[in-house]
């Protein structure tokens, strides 16, 4: 995690050396700066870091697959002359425990078109999930399962 620190530091004095803090260019410094840190990776013990940036792009690609999917299917879903859905809440059962795991997965099932995150269970061991259509709960929660509960635990255990 300190290498991210560093990473975000070597922005910032990019940010003020060029005098433009433009998106395009704090994207450009921070790709820089991680190009400099990954050519010392050795020396400052930085395996693990690439190791966890390589599994939260891959977690992003995900989203953005997912995203374009349900976004489809909810397109679909709308055109067609007769709805046949199933709105229901179903619990999801969590493997993630940290509070950052739970909101970020609670979050990205609320952004991806057709799901919302409505409540944690006190006890933190269910999500509840209101679904769009729920006629087959089961392969929704094997999705949510097998997708974004295990890219988030392994990005960020």
């Amino acid at each position: 995690m300190t290498l991210l620190i560093v990473n975000v530091l070597f922005v910032v004095v990019w940010v003020a050396i060029t005098g433009s803090a433009t998106i395009l260019n704090i994207a450009f410094g921070f790709l820089l700066s991680a190009f400099a840190l990954w050519l010392i990776r050795d020396q400052v013990g930085g395996r693990i870091y690439w190791i966890r940036i390589g599994r939260i792009a891959s977690l992003v690609c995900l989203f953005f697959k997912e995203l374009m999917l349900s976004a489809w299917n909810v397109a679909v879903m709308v055109v067609k002359p007769r709805m046949n859905v199933q709105p229901g809440i179903f619990a999801f059962p969590l493997t993630v425990t940290s509070d950052f795991q739970i909101t970020l997965l609670a979050n990205l099932i609320t952004l991806t078109p057709g799901t919302l995150s409505v409540d944690v269970s006190d006890d933190r061991r269910f999500l509840y999930v209101h679904a769009v259509d729920c006629t087959d709960i089961e392969a929704t929660k094997h999705d949510i399962a097998n997708g974004f509960e295990r890219k988030i635990m392994e990005a960020f255990q």
